[in-house]
């Protein structure tokens, strides 16, 4: 929440702290309902699983004993479920209406996101590497490896955030014709400039240790090997963190000509997304290489976003998607047969990373993987995005974007500071434009800050 109020202009940062809450309440009902469901369940009684999608416990409930070891799964998976909709926050903030956006969160965390779960984290999901291959089948020897969820969750969140922004298209005056002076194009940029700094960046660093939870925690205990392996995980966390942050930083002061704090905080997100998948099966070297090509993968996606003038407001897709995409890869090329053993229980593995000798089975089964929730999320969502944008329902009308969604949704700005300016009248209930009158009186602030 932190990371997305300073992105975007200060006219908008209540509207980012309601979608963000919303996201997690509505996660938290959705996937009681029908997630958890979809994802995992199967009737202690009945059954009701298959390869594809889960079935039985719907609402947490079950014809038979229910295990009691379940709810500490439901909880861990809900925190994942909330972020995977919350990604897509970022890439269409600003314009959004709320309406829209809690639809678009229901929708993920029922039904988009539980599905790719049940593919590859569940124990009858045809890519899972914890596959009960005794009453289901699996694609490849070990399944698709996604440790922590750079393909499940960020690849997910990523395509959504995607799709999302290219249809509901740029903020109004995002982008300029090609012909447009150098003066006006940087007068452009600044007027949409994120607002705060030091939220980015505080956010982000908050981000960077919640991201221990997520990846060393999904070791899913700490007795036995478990400890040896989450300590590993967090040490190939904290590396490529570091190396991604480092790369994209250098890379902004040589093609863009200054140390850009933006980029670097993006850089480390792009890192943590990219050794998610396989934090648990590549050595320290390999997570620091992984955190500098997730670096780079991610300063080209947001670059070419700008040049498609794709307006992804956190470049939310370049993060998570870009980078996911570049993590599930990264487990096919780096791991290594020893920490297949120690973190998966593989038994003498013959199929590991092909920069290790193990072939390409695993870098095939992986890419499957990512096409499989490219069309799956993709087309999920654009169904999504295209019904709301059609209807009606997804965009803020223009006078609405003009004066910010904190005061056409929510009836007022984030930052009361006590001076006339910054505290607005009430919203008008006509939501139309301010005045000149009340412009040149300083009653209400109508620049774009």
């Amino acid at each position: 929440t932190m990371l997305e109020c300073g992105s975007c202009r200060s006219k908008n940062v209540v509207n980012i702290v309601f979608k963000n809450s919303m996201d997690a309440c509505c996660a938290a009902l959705t996937w009681w309902a029908v997630g958890w469901a979809l994802a995992y369940g199967g009737d202690t009684v009945t059954g009701g699983r298959n390869v594809f999608i889960g079935g039985g416990e719907f609402f947490l409930a079950s014809s038979g004993h229910y295990p009691n070891t379940a709810f500490a799964g439901w909880f861990f998976q809900w925190a994942f479920a909330a972020t995977t909709a919350t990604i897509i926050s970022g890439a269409i903030a600003e314009r959004c209406t709320v309406k829209g956006y809690i639809i678009v969160s229901i929708v993920m965390t029922a039904l988009i996101y539980p599905v790719v779960v049940h593919w590859v984290w569940s124990g009858a999901g045809w890519l899972s590497a914890f596959c009960d291959t005794t009453s289901f089948g699996r694609v490849g020897t070990h399944g698709m490896i996604d440790f922590a969820g750079s393909g499940v969750v960020h690849l997910t969140g990523g395509v959504g955030a995607f799709v999302g922004a290219l249809i509901i298209g740029p903020r109004s005056g995002r982008f300029g014709p090609s012909e447009e002076t150098a003066e006006e194009k940087q007068f452009r940029e600044n007027r949409y400039r994120p607002h705060n700094q030091v939220l980015i960046c505080t956010g982000t660093l908050i981000l960077w240790l919640g991201w221990y939870g997520f990846n060393a925690g999904s070791t899913l205990m700490l007795s036995a090997n478990a400890s040896l392996i989450a300590a590993k995980v967090c040490v190939t966390t904290t590396l490529a963190a570091g190396a991604g942050g480092i790369t994209t930083v250098l890379m902004s002061r040589m093609f863009m000509g200054h140390f850009d704090v933006n980029y670097m905080m993006n850089g480390i997100l792009g890192g943590l997304v990219s050794v998610t998948a396989p934090c648990s099966v590549v050595e320290p070297w390999a997570a620091a290489v992984i955190g500098v090509i997730g670096g780079v993968v991610f300063y080209g996606f947001s670059r070419l976003l700008l040049k498609l003038k794709i307006d992804d407001v956190l470049c939310a897709s370049g993060v998570h998607g870009a980078c996911g995409i570049w993590g599930v890869i990264a487990v096919g090329l780096f791991a290594t047969k020893e920490n297949l053993v120690s973190a998966y229980g593989a038994t003498d593995p013959t199929v590991y990373g092909l920069f290790y000798g193990g072939g390409g089975e695993q870098l095939g089964v992986q890419l499957l993987g990512i096409v499989a929730i490219l069309v799956w999320v993709g087309a999920l969502s654009a169904l999504v995005f295209g019904v709301l944008k059609v209807t009606g329902q997804l965009r803020v009308k223009a006078e609405e974007e003009d004066i910010g969604l904190d005061r056409s949704e929510h009836g007022g700005g984030a930052f009361q500071l006590g001076s006339p300016r910054a505290t607005p009248p009430p919203m008008n209930p006509l939501k139309v434009s301010p005045t000149a009158a009340e412009a040149e009186e300083g009653r209400i602030d109508v620049q774009d800050v």
